[in-house]
């Protein structure tokens, strides 16, 4: 996949680090509330169980301390758009740390308190200027937080379907940048103007190659919500499934999205 070659959106980074930290501490919450059954309980993700999950959801947050490990780049070469395109590739790397993680770390609510304590720590003692070795390239501190925060947006709703009855909350902040950025992922991936991919309240895209649209309603429309645009994007849910079950609308013969989803896994 090429990189980004659009105008990037630009994220208010004082309100990415909120919302990091904000939707941290309501996975924090939720765990801290998990019975020994439930850490047990198989998820979505192959052979991750919710205990696999928990302890992926606080590496994701310490990809943070590991990049500041790590001398500074010299330039930035990435945005938060390249990373979604560049996750596959670390998949089986990914996957053994995370379960190394979850058998060194039995208490897993301690993991996280001191996840979270380490997190702030490093954010109040460094400019979000300060560039970081990525997996995605090299990139400010600040957008690679926003990267974290689809990382925590998306593996909550991992959680939550894994544990009947959680109902982590979201904050707002943090679900309406993971959904911008994945689409805008897709205006990257299908670069367009001849189909309009609304995300009401937070995104809307041009994208598809074709006629552009000009003014009036545009000929191909599609509008979902923001958890199923999550989960298409990721490949939590397939287009059929969804558009089978009244969660995505689509109109106009380029409305079809199913050959371009998933944007990563």
């Amino acid at each position: 996949m090429p990189p980004a070659k659009k105008r990037t959106r630009t994220y208010d980074p004082d309100r990415i680090r909120t919302a990091a930290l904000a939707q941290f501490a309501n996975v924090r919450d939720a765990v801290r509330t998990l019975t020994p059954e439930q850490f047990a309980l198989p998820t979505r993700l192959g052979e991750w169980t919710v205990r696999d999950l928990v302890a992926h959801l606080g590496m994701a947050v310490t990809a943070v301390h590991r990049a500041l490990d790590q001398p500074e780049p010299a330039t930035a070469d990435a945005t938060p758009l390249d990373w979604p395109f560049r996750t596959a590739a670390n998949s089986s790397a990914i996957a053994d740390f995370t379960q190394r993680l979850a058998a060194d770390h039995p208490d897993l609510d301690a993991y996280l308190a001191d996840v979270d304590d380490s997190l702030r720590t490093l954010l109040a003692a460094h400019p979000g200027t300060r560039l970081l070795a990525t997996s995605a390239g090299a990139m400010s501190l600040d957008d690679y937080l926003v990267t974290r925060t689809v990382e925590l947006v998306v593996h909550t709703d991992d959680l939550d379907a894994a544990v009947p009855g959680l109902d982590i909350p979201y904050d707002r902040q943090a679900l309406a940048a993971c959904t911008r950025l994945l689409a805008d992922a897709l205006a990257v991936k299908a670069p367009g103007g001849s189909t309009e991919v609304r995300v009401p309240p937070y995104a809307v895209v041009q994208c598809v190659a074709g006629p552009r649209h000009t003014r009036g309603t545009p000929p191909n429309v599609v509008e979902t919500d923001p958890l199923t645009w999550i989960r298409l994007a990721t490949g939590r849910v397939a287009w059929k499934d969804a558009v089978d079950e009244a969660k995505v609308s689509a109109s106009g013969e380029r409305a079809d999205l199913g050959g371009l989803l998933p944007l990563m896994a």
